[in-house]
């Protein structure tokens, strides 16, 4: 079953990748994504590599002929099996690799109860989403910083149905927020982007994001929920904790 669901998954994934994009080019074994009004983004400028028909030594050579001149280069390798194969040839080509856990749902959907989150729009993450972002990058401009706000309206056009949640603290600001994705005519949703702001760490608010998409993704009729983290960093467990399990994985290869 666990195959099954993340066939769907990955699926769900291209199409989100490829109906966010302005405008796509396919290559063998994938497509890259582009949008050269978010040009120094790397999300929106990419390849992705959604089946294993493609050559892994080939793979490098294509990815420049389809990136052209931009300065960087990120490729996401869906199949988690392909992607082992390709992680020797990225690696000659001088990319760093990384691998990315897809976690599937599979506790009990939370109950009603405690604080919950409800609909913001992108204003009202813009101050803390700002601020997260400088921290990140303590070097980037103002110019920056709001291409990297901005660049997530593109996410409303990948999905049937995209929510952005956000539970607010009691002086009304938003303290942590994340996205919901919704397809429900595939009975799929994932959860995105969980973040919170600094200031309000450690105070249940992720949770009430993360447990108030769980329930909408329920009452859509979403029975495959997901997520997808780092493989080595700590929120994997935090994810486990609350009912994620892992049930494959991708690959990320990256170049400056």
């Amino acid at each position: 079953m666990s195959g099954y669901e993340l066939q769907r998954i990955n699926a769900f994934l291209a199409g989100f990748a490829r109906r966010q994009a302005e405008y796509t080019a396919d290559i063998p074994g994938g497509f890259a994504v582009f949008d050269d009004r978010f040009a120094e983004s790397w999300s929106h400028n990419q390849v992705f590599v959604d089946r294993a028909g493609a050559d892994p030594d080939a793979l490098p050579g294509l990815v420049d002929e389809v990136m052209g001149e931009r300065s960087f280069r990120l490729v996401s390798v869906l199949d988690g099996a392909f992607g082992e194969a390709c992680v020797a040839p990225f690696e000659r080509a001088g990319y760093r690799h990384h691998t990315y856990l897809v976690m599937l749902h599979t506790g009990p959907v939370p109950v009603e109860g405690g604080r919950t989150a409800e609909d913001v729009d992108l204003e009202a993450i813009r101050a803390p989403l700002s601020a997260r972002w400088r921290t990140l990058l303590p070097e980037a401009g103002d110019d920056v910083i709001s291409m990297l706000v901005d660049r997530r309206r593109t996410r409303w056009r990948g999905a049937t149905r995209v929510q952005l949640l956000g539970s607010r603290a009691e002086n009304g600001e938003v303290a942590a927020w994340g996205d919901l994705y919704l397809e429900p005519t595939l009975g799929i949703a994932q959860v995105e982007d969980l973040m919170t702001a600094e200031a309000h760490l450690r105070r249940g608010h992720a949770d009430a994001v993360l447990t108030t998409a769980l329930r909408r993704a329920a009452a859509a009729g979403c029975g495959t929920r997901f997520l997808t983290a780092d493989a080595d960093d700590w929120p994997r467990h935090w994810y486990e904790r609350r009912g994620f399990t892992p049930i494959g994985h991708s690959h990320g290869f990256q170049r400056t």
